[in-house]
């Protein structure tokens, strides 16, 4: 039911394409942490048109990974995915690998990168659960609003049994549980109605008791130290320089903060430090 609610429903999704590539895959996979798919569709597409392939952005600056990463938000991962490219055009001939074994050794890749990957990639059999494929299993067979705040045991199992015995099948099962979750189970307003499984959906069938866990993650922004970073490397970004901190000054009214905020920069390696007060991403 699922998987054909999916081939009529699925979004068409350069990543998803039968031409796009494990690399485009990768990519894709990457940017989408915690950053929806409008914002990511042409950072992406400008991303594949500059390094078509893992070796193109290894000979590149870590900088430019991070000056092309934009505002998407977390850049710590452009420098992941640098690494990773950097890895692959090392130990693999510049071609992502197969395996999961293999994509979960590379810098950056977690595990539900890897079973990402392999499965999205090259149709193998993994469990690929992101927020949506939780919310999903929690509703419809837990009988729950929300999936707990960090990934169990439990929800693995659940996963386990209810993935396909044949690959190609589990790899097309992976993609549209994800895409249920994106279009129909949302977090706020799930589109009942639109769902190909709602006549099973524990939680539906309960009457849609309202989440009673323990609270669930905010994504605040306002006055943050992530908005105070992202100012930072906006300036940084612009430039084809070092840039002194007296520019960098300006970006935020509060001293601690904006201190603060340089110094996870630095450490974070997403910045450099120069003398003469002067900052630069990385080469």
């Amino acid at each position: 039911m699922v998987i054909d609610w999916f081939d009529e429903h699925a979004r068409d999704l350069p990543w998803r394409r039968p031409d796009a590539g494990a690399w485009s895959v990768m990519v894709s996979e990457f940017m989408l942490q915690q950053t929806p798919v409008s914002r990511v569709l042409p950072v992406h597409a400008e991303w594949l048109a500059r390094w078509p392939r893992p070796a193109d952005l290894a000979e590149e600056s870590p900088g430019e990974a991070v000056r092309a990463w934009g505002r998407l938000g977390y850049p710590r991962r452009a420098l992941r995915l640098h690494a990773a490219a950097t890895a692959i055009a090392q130990q693999h001939g510049g071609e992502v690998p197969h395996e999961h074994a293999e994509l979960l050794a590379l810098p950056g890749v977690g595990e539900y990168t890897a079973a990402a990957v392999a499965s999205f990639a090259y149709g193998r059999r993994h469990i690929v659960l992101d927020t949506n494929v939780r919310r999903v299993f929690a509703r419809v067979v837990t009988g729950v609003e929300y999936p707990p705040n960090a990934t169990t045991a439990a929800e693995r199992r659940t996963a386990g049994a209810l993935l396909p015995a044949d690959e190609e099948t589990a790899a097309r099962w992976a993609a549209a549980t994800m895409e249920l979750g994106a279009l129909v189970c949302g977090a706020r307003s799930p589109a009942c109605g639109a769902c190909p499984v709602a006549g099973r959906c524990a939680w539906r069938l309960a009457g849609s008791p309202a989440h009673d866990g323990p609270a669930r993650k905010g994504q605040s922004y306002a006055g943050t130290d992530r908005q105070v970073r992202g100012r930072l490397l906006a300036v940084l970004r612009a430039s084809t320089g070092p840039v002194p901190k007296a520019a960098l000054d300006t970006v935020w009214h509060e001293p601690v903060q904006r201190a603060r905020a340089l110094d996870g920069l630095v450490a974070d390696g997403l910045v450099e430090p120069l003398d003469g007060d002067l900052f630069r991403l990385p080469v």
